[in-house]
């Protein structure tokens, strides 16, 4: 399920009619590649006006994104072999921050951030 801001449905609707060409460009019939590459580089124009343009609310709104990445997407696409540390020495733990060890290029590093659920 897709969820996206009041802002961003221009983005959406062009990126659903390139779907669309590419969909009907794969029977064979059209060669439609042209025009699917020009809407691509229409759409990366206008993402990158809306972006630049966006009022303090609208940030806001992204910042709370529902499909905003959280650490834990962060860790799994970044780092190897992560072990996560859990507990204060107090037998609590506290969901809500996430941190351990893993690696980044071999590196050994501490990783810890802030995990907001999922709603």
């Amino acid at each position: 399920m897709s969820t996206s801001l009041d802002f961003e449905q221009p983005i959406v609707d062009l990126e659903a009619k390139i779907d669309e060409l590419r969909r009907v460009d794969g029977d064979g019939e059209l060669d439609l590649q042209r025009e699917i590459e020009r809407l691509q580089t229409k759409s990366h124009k206008l993402t990158r006006e809306i972006f630049a343009s966006l009022d303090a609310w609208q940030i806001t709104q992204l910042a709370r994104h529902p499909q905003r990445p959280h650490t834990l997407d962060y860790i799994q696409r970044l780092f190897t072999h992560f072990q996560e540390l859990a507990g204060d020495r107090m037998y609590r733990d506290d969901p809500a921050i996430v941190g351990g060890l893993a690696r980044l290029n071999g590196q050994g590093v501490i990783v810890i951030g802030h995990q907001k659920g999922r709603d």
